[in-house]
């Protein structure tokens, strides 16, 4: 029997023994509830300058020291600080550049996660950045207002860097959002809400799990925004989370115990129009932004429901039965009014829509175990050849019972169909991560516009990031018409996961 397969059974058969004669466990990777008394910290709005037309931004990935806990000093990276980084912002039409450097000890790299842009600039495995280096990627900005972020994306070592703090929001805005009755003012009625797990060792110190146990490490920690117990005070009637699951391997299922809420855009953009719904579920590295309306004087808190996993072996080893709170909202005594969510279209929606009828390629992959269509990741081969222009249909399943999600790299696609059924309306948005339930067929809808490179790949993969590193990734390249795709160009890396994904070494 595969590895990983063995190793859920066995995670289930403990958790059964110890759970003696109960017919429903309980969970193996339950969370520890937090007194919510520490003040959401909010991403600073990375500063920017202008030069030549072009609105050029820097990051530096760091070694730090980050205290989560009150004198406890925890060993951590971040980008232009000790934990996370600061949030991007861009408008459509702009051209950007990233000055990227890099001041760790090892080679890592920045994929712009959910961005359309060129291959040589997306920030995988072949755009790493050794230690003492930089790197410059500059691409205009295409696309619609959307929540988008950044992290690692080294080969072998992408779920450490994201597990130590390499994380950040790429927020998009175009004439669509501009004008858009939604709250708009970043840190007040407009909220980032990054949501991570962690492993904290008696020392203090984070723990990456390496037991080979599914999906991956599942935190007794959470955080939002890197504060543990965090609460964010409320002065506007309505309020908007921008949701995003930074872990690498916890699956959320969010939402309100004493309310619903509009949720109003998904991975890649604004839906046609507001969506009620008492929760989302959100797999890594999927995105939502929702509206909850407050009154004066009130608290609430943000919710991880029981996550439906769709019929996975051992649900409860694997997070199924965790149910926490995230963030508490504290409503101040007075609101300021604010309008039910709307927009309009933008002038742009044409030409972003995608159209069944325009599809002449369908392709199929299945995930299984570490191997997608039955090959591990090689850096050195391109798996697929897409034609510059062209919209394909890919048909994703996942074959085995447990978690997965499904990465496309440059594309924004949409769901057509589950199983032969229509998308319920919180997957009809643009989307670029997508949860696979097992043994059920995802139809997505993508074209590859602009950027043609026979060389130089994008990638798809698991984003359960333990996956990603074990080999659960393809290369594809965009080609013009006629064309063959070449050789890709080295990373700078062997092949395989990176032996060191624990404790950073060294005293704090």
């Amino acid at each position: 029997m595969r590895r990983a397969l063995t190793a859920a059974i066995a995670a289930g058969a403990t958790a059964l023994a110890l759970a003696g004669c109960a017919l429903v466990p309980g969970s193996v990777s339950s969370v520890d509830e937090a007194e919510f008394t520490n003040e959401l910290a909010i991403p600073p709005l990375a500063p920017s300058k202008v030069v030549d037309g072009t609105r050029v931004f820097s990051l530096t990935a760091q070694e730090g020291v980050t205290e989560f806990r009150p004198g406890v000093k925890t060993r951590t990276w971040g980008f232009n600080g000790t934990h996370l980084g600061p949030t991007l912002r861009a408008e459509r039409g702009e051209r950007v550049a990233v000055e990227v450097a890099n001041d760790l000890d090892e080679p890592t790299s920045v994929h712009w996660h959910g961005m359309h842009l060129p291959p040589e600039m997306d920030g995988g495995p072949h755009q790493e950045v050794d230690p003492g280096g930089t790197w410059r990627p500059t691409w205009e900005i295409d696309q619609p207002a959307a929540t988008l972020w950044y992290h690692p994306h080294p080969h072998g070592a992408t779920e450490k860097h994201v597990y130590r703090g390499l994380a950040g929001m790429f927020l998009l805005d175009d004439d669509a959002s501009r004008a858009a009755d939604l709250p708009d003012t970043y840190g007040v009625d407009d909220i980032p809400v990054i949501v991570q797990d962690k492993v904290i060792d008696d020392d203090g110190q984070l723990e990456l799990e390496d037991d080979t146990g599914e999906p991956g490490t599942l935190g007794d920690v959470v955080m939002t925004n890197g504060t543990i117990g965090a609460y964010q005070e409320v002065t506007t009637e309505r309020v908007r989370l921008r949701l995003l699951n930074g872990s690498t391997a916890r699956t959320f299922q969010l939402g309100f115990a004493d309310r619903e809420m509009d949720l109003v855009a998904t991975d890649g953009g604004l839906l046609d129009a507001p969506v009620r719904l008492e929760h989302v579920r959100l797999a890594p590295g999927e995105r939502a932004e929702v509206i909850v309306r407050m009154e004066p004087g009130e608290t609430t808190r943000l919710h991880s429901f029981e996550a439906d996993l769709g019929g996975v072996v051992v649900p409860f080893a694997m997070g199924g039965n965790d149910a926490f709170d995230v963030l508490e909202l504290r409503a101040a005594d007075q609101l300021a009014p604010a309008p039910e969510p709307a927009w309009e279209k933008s002038v742009h929606a044409e030409q972003d829509a995608l159209h069944e009828d325009d599809a002449t390629v369908t392709r199929t992959f299945e995930l299984d175990d570490r191997k997608i269509n039955g090959r591990s990741m090689d850096v050195g081969r391109i798996d697929e050849v897409a034609e510059v222009g062209s919209t394909e249909i890919w048909e994703v399943r996942s074959t085995v019972p447990m978690p997965h999600s499904f990465h496309v790299h440059d594309v924004q696609f949409r769901i057509l169909s589950i199983d032969g059924d229509p998308p319920p309306p919180e997957l009809a948005g643009p989307k670029d991560t997508v949860y696979l339930e097992p043994s059920t067929t995802y139809r997505l809808l993508m074209r590859f516009d602009d950027y043609a490179d026979p060389d130089v790949p994008y990638m798809y993969h698991c984003h359960m990031l333990m996956h990603e590193d074990d080999g659960m990734m393809g290369q594809f390249v965009v080609v013009e018409p006629g064309q063959e795709a070449g050789t890709p160009p080295s990373h700078g890396r062997g092949a395989g996961r990176s032996d060191d994904r624990g404790r950073a070494p060294g005293p704090p």
